[in-house]
């Protein structure tokens, strides 16, 4: 009889620990979750894009006239002096070549050069005659006027000769002297590439092209030699130490965007932010492709550095950084962690936790950023809201912090 309440009474233990295990299994456990503090401080809100560094006054250098443009020697970097540095050396183009009909026609236009060379020396030869007999017809004329042998008016008409023969004379001078350039330039007409002509140069042949203000070369245009146009670009130079940002943003941002705000300066290589101002916002967009292939309005903002240029000077011309343009700040703003924010409804709602439990809480949000956002109303200083809340939590769930790391 005694062992058998024994049994009953072991038999009813183990029945009681197996229904409390049971019942302690199936009980709804709190979800865990990251929770964090709504506080009070410093909010800033920006826009961040990409920019690029350049400076302020680029020079492009181009060819006054055109020819053949020398090889460059000055590199990119090198420092030029204004009035003082040789940047291109110009020379004059070779000739053409010339095809069949061409230079028939050259040779034709040397030929009647000559014949027209010797025409004109002829005339000359004839003009010469006649002024030897005009002279010796005047010098008769006078020895007979002294002794009233011969009038007045034929006196004068020997001397009329000998100033027409003399002015004959010089026409017929100058006439040989044009036919003679007229030759010339017939036999420039047969000058081909590479002949002896072309290939000797004079010391003022050439046109040196020279550095217009201080700085230093930024980019070699023209390096190699070549024939170049009137006004063709060949060097761009300026002062990599006049340096300023350019960010290309979305034209919905740049009109959030003040001039004089504030701007921070990072991911360009150096160990911290460097500061700057907004300058200018430029009054007219343009059409940017974006990487996924999609039409953007983009508007150009002009940054100028404010920290001291040694904080800075490894930048140089075309250097890539990001800029955080400020568009709204608070020094004392309720701050909540944007990530306890969702939506519900039209509403914007956060899990706040009280007696270990979440409660769901419409809240009005301000100005925000990539990391927070500011409180309006819906929420005090000091509460805990819970981060990415998953779909576990909801309205009454029971939730423990989750342990860190």
């Amino acid at each position: 009889m005694r062992a058998s309440w024994r049994r009953n009474l072991v038999l009813t233990a183990i029945a009681a620990l197996v229904a409390a295990v049971l019942v302690y299994a199936f009980l709804p456990q709190p979800v865990p979750a990251d929770l964090a503090e709504v506080s009070r401080g410093a909010l800033r809100v920006t826009v961040d894009d990409e920019g690029r560094t350049r400076v302020k006054e680029v020079y492009v250098v181009s060819a006054p006239v055109a020819g053949r443009v020398l090889r460059i020697e000055s590199h990119v970097g090198d420092q030029v002096e204004a009035g003082e540095t040789v940047l291109a050396t110009i020379q004059p183009t070779a000739p053409t070549f010339l095809d069949l009909r061409g230079k028939r026609q050259a040779e034709a236009a040397v030929h009647a050069a000559e014949a027209a060379l010797q025409l004109s020396e002829a005339e000359l030869t004839r003009a010469q005659a006649d002024l030897e007999f005009a002279r010796s017809d005047l010098a008769r004329a006078r020895k007979l006027a002294s002794g009233d042998t011969i009038s007045q008016k034929t006196l004068d008409n020997a001397k009329r000769e000998f100033k027409t023969s003399e002015a004959a004379v010089a026409a017929a001078e100058a006439t040989l002297r044009v036919k003679s350039f007229d030759l010339e330039t017939a036999r420039a007409s047969l000058i081909e590439p590479g002949s002896e002509a072309v290939t000797r140069r004079d010391e003022g042949c050439c046109i040196s092209v020279r550095a217009p203000v201080d700085g230093c070369v930024l980019r070699l245009v023209q390096e190699s030699e070549a024939v170049i146009a009137a006004g063709a670009p060949l060097v761009e130079i300026g002062d990599p130490r006049d340096l300023e940002v350019v960010v290309d943003l979305l034209s919905r941002d740049a009109v959030r965007i003040r001039e004089g705000a504030e701007v921070a300066i990072d991911e360009w290589g150096g160990a911290a932010a460097v500061k700057g101002r907004v300058r200018r916002i430029e009054p007219t967009g343009f059409t940017k492709v974006s990487a996924l292939g999609i039409e953007e309005q983009r508007v150009n903002v002009i940054i100028d550095f404010t920290d001291p240029p040694e904080r800075w000077r490894s930048l140089g011309h075309g250097y890539r950084v990001e800029a955080h343009i400020v568009v709204w700040q608070g020094e004392d703003a309720l701050k909540v962690p944007v990530s306890a924010l969702f939506r519900s409804g039209e509403d914007w709602a956060v899990f706040v936790v009280a007696e270990e439990r979440a409660r769901l809480r419409r809240v009005a949000v301000g100005h925000r950023n990539s990391v927070a956002a500011e409180v309006l109303d819906g929420l005090e200083e000091g509460e805990r809201v819970v981060l990415y809340p998953s779909d576990r939590v909801s309205d009454g769930v029971a939730v423990t912090a989750r342990p860190p790391g």
